[in-house]
């Protein structure tokens, strides 16, 4: 065999027909460069002889040993019990399964290697079935040289066919057939990952020698694997960074600034915008005044005001004649932003068309004909917007709201109702229609720096750092459950001077049947603790037009406590609204608290939070509970959400399911992110022969990026 191994099949491999090739290409494992880079999950230490008397429970090691006993014992399961001694101690050893045989070769006086994993046992450090080879033949087999690799692996393929694959595949492995894709000139200073190259790294990780540092692989902290981790965050960042290149190789419409425009708005709102609104402004203001498609990530906390911010870009889009579009991932939070650009918007003049699931019959074609048309310029919705049957007329700005709950194909759909592909030009297209829209995203739940230079390397981003003047922060208590009625009783007081309040009901099971009911027992028994108050009750079973009224009749006052599942968690905005209790706070992530959180502290008066838990409460839900009462900060809770849960679930499946991460972890290999930019940036720009293969290597069969 020669040539590159990423073009070898693993089924020239000895050992590997029609049917095994079918179950390693289940593990993703094509050629032979799949194999190598398939790492084993950890490493059992076979290459020295452990005396028995140093052996510590919990542990894998081999012994050697004479059997000194053995005899069949009958418990709740029969079982047969070696008793196997060297200098310094003896330890039994135990097999559930035997046959006679066996029984008969295992007699006092016979020499044995054991390798197994020792537990205390009825008769003190037992090794339960462990591997035995004996010694009191002509030819004894050697210790291992290496730590033994055990592998992922799929029913029907065992370690030891692992092991053999791999190393027909190391046996390959050399400078000439697999392509050092980092070149040389890329060094990270002192301490680099760059250190070790690719096929030292390689070989290391599948057959360590004696001595390699167990707890450091365990760890994932051994330099050979920091330098695999580094080339796999890199080509992520490589895809993200195409994906971003292919977009920006298309033309947008340039959207200049018109400060008569401007002005009017501005003029009509009943608040000025902070210095962060304006920064932040005028950064997008900037980007759709040229001929590039921005991609742009606004970031702000709860309460911040992108909204203001989003709607300020429309203006700017619309009194250049082009169409603006916002999509929200719920129907309240559409519906919460169809009111605000209601409210802005058509003192100026613009109409603005609203789409969600729920707009049907004669309504819904009226509102897609505007849309089509163009008498519509600002339209607001859900992810219908991007339906097949919705033709936007001239689309210059697309703004998506709650980003983390839209995946990297759906933050690309909406761009793509805005223009038509070069292929159909000769139909007689109009040139707008040559062009991608502008693209903003926006995201109140703040994204640790390490996650968002991972996840979102195709953005350019912003952050509102500031809350409007006025807003006072929440101040957050912690208290048992077993104050209830203390709560109750405050909740009473503070309704009767006029205030509203949540009650915010949560479940371990996520179940809108049983989230339905807990909050309609909850909503009775307050209502028959509070006879005086008008409570409303809102939860995922209610259609979105009752959903909707309820929010209303909250929004104008009819109704004092809002007994709610956490369907609330986003965009309800009711300024009157100062008390938020949230029950059993401990099985919710810090995420959610704080956007819950959020709904309150909107108006000029002091707002409070109470976060009941119930006994007992893990260390995390306490930790979580804990970080809540000391800041508002949601970039501080946001980057201790990171500590407690990882990667995958801060930023939320949709989006972590576009980047699978075989080697590499995000909140691992934080200290790594910095130099990855820079990497790839670099590799971009000097090497682009390298990029594919890079991506390839490490996205391989599943490579989502290029199709988006």
């Amino acid at each position: 065999m020669s040539g590159f191994l990423h073009q070898i099949s693993v089924d020239t491999l000895r050992g590997v027909g029609p049917q095994l090739a079918t179950k390693l290409k289940k593990l993703g494992l094509y050629n032979l460069q799949d194999l190598l880079f398939h790492l084993p999950l950890r490493y059992i230490d076979r290459t020295q002889i452990t005396p028995i008397g140093g052996i510590q429970p919990m542990t894998e090691v081999v012994i050697e040993g004479e059997v000194r006993a053995s005899d069949v014992v009958f418990g709740r399961r029969r079982s047969l019990m070696c008793r196997v001694q060297d200098h310094s101690g003896v330890i039994s050893l135990r097999f559930f399964h035997f046959n006679r045989a066996q029984q008969e070769r295992l007699k006092p006086g016979t020499r044995l290697r054991c390798f197994g994993e020792v537990r205390r046992g009825k008769s003190g450090l037992e090794l339960y079935h462990p591997e035995y080879q004996y010694l009191d033949t002509p030819n004894p087999a050697e210790l291992e040289e290496t730590l033994t690799p055990i592998y992922p692996a799929t029913e029907g393929i065992s370690q030891t066919r692992m092991r053999d694959l791999c190393g027909q595949a190391l046996a390959q492995l050399s400078q000439s057939t697999i392509a050092e894709l980092l070149p040389a000139e890329l060094s990270w200073g002192e301490n680099s990952p760059l250190s070790f190259s690719l096929v030292e790294a390689l070989r290391l990780l599948h057959n360590p020698p004696p001595g390699t540092a167990l707890h450091l692989l365990a760890e994932g902290q051994h330099p050979a694997q920091q330098r695999l981790a580094a080339e796999e965050l890199v080509a992520h960042n490589l895809s993200l960074l195409k994906l971003r290149q292919k977009v920006q190789q298309q033309l947008a419409p340039t959207l200049l600034e018109d400060k008569t425009a401007k002005h009017k708005f501005l003029s009509q709102l009943a608040f000025e915008l902070t210095a962060a609104q304006q920064r932040v402004g005028a950064e997008i203001s900037a980007d759709i005044s040229t001929a590039i498609p921005m991609l742009r990530l606004v970031q702000g906390d709860v309460g911040s005001g992108k909204t203001v911010v989003a709607a300020l870009a429309a203006v700017q889009a619309i009194a250049n004649g082009k169409q603006a579009a916002l999509m929200a991932p719920t129907e309240i939070l559409a519906d919460q932003h169809r009111i605000n650009f209601e409210q802005w918007l058509r003192p100026l003049g613009i109409r603005v068309a609203f789409l969600t699931g729920k707009v049907k019959g004669k309504a819904r074609e009226m509102q897609l004909q505007a849309i089509a048309d163009g008498s519509a310029q600002m339209i607001v919705g859900t992810h219908a917007l991007f339906q097949d049957s919705v033709e936007f007329s001239d689309l210059g700005l697309s703004i998506i709201d709650e980003q983390h709950r839209f995946g990297v194909h759906q933050r690309l759909a909406l761009r793509n109702k805005g223009f038509a592909s070069e292929d159909t030009v000769l139909n007689g297209l109009a040139p707008h229609q040559l062009q991608a829209p502008h693209q903003l995203i926006m995201t109140a739940t703040p994204i640790p720096r390490t996650l968002a230079m991972s996840a979102y390397a195709d953005l350019d981003c912003s952050v509102i750092d500031e809350l409007p003047p006025g807003r006072t922060p929440v101040e957050t208590l912690v208290l048992s459950n077993l104050r209830r009625n203390d709560i109750i009783e405050r909740l009473k007081v503070a309704c009767a001077k006029g205030r509203q309040a949540y009650w915010v009901c949560t479940l371990i099971e996520e179940s809108d049947v049983l989230e339905a009911q807990a909050a309609e027992v909850t909503a009775s028994e307050l209502q028959l603790m509070l006879p005086e108050l008008s409570i409303g009750l809102i939860h995922g079973r209610l259609k979105p037009r009752e959903k909707l009224e309820m929010m209303e009749a909250f929004k104008s006052g009819e109704v004092n406590l809002l007994v709610a599942t956490t369907v609330i968690e986003v965009g309800v905005d009711v300024p009157n609204a100062s008390l938020m209790i949230i029950d059993n706070a401990e099985r919710l992530g810090l995420s959610q608290l704080h956007q819950l959180r959020g709904r309150v502290g909107r108006g000029s008066q002091s707002s409070h939070c109470l976060l009941l838990y119930s006994m007992p409460i893990s260390a995390n839900g306490s930790a979580r509970l804990k970080i809540m009462h000391e800041t508002n900060d949601g970039f501080k809770i946001a980057e201790k959400d990171l500590e407690l849960r990882g990667p995958g679930e801060v930023l939320g499946t949709r989006q972590t399911g576009d980047m699978q991460l075989h080697i590499a972890d995000l909140q691992r290999d934080a200290h790594l992110l910095p130099q990855i930019k820079s990497t790839a940036e670099t590799l971009l720009l000097n090497h682009p022969n390298n990029v594919d293969l890079l991506i390839m290597r490490w996205l391989g069969h599943s490579e989502q990026y290029a199709q988006a």
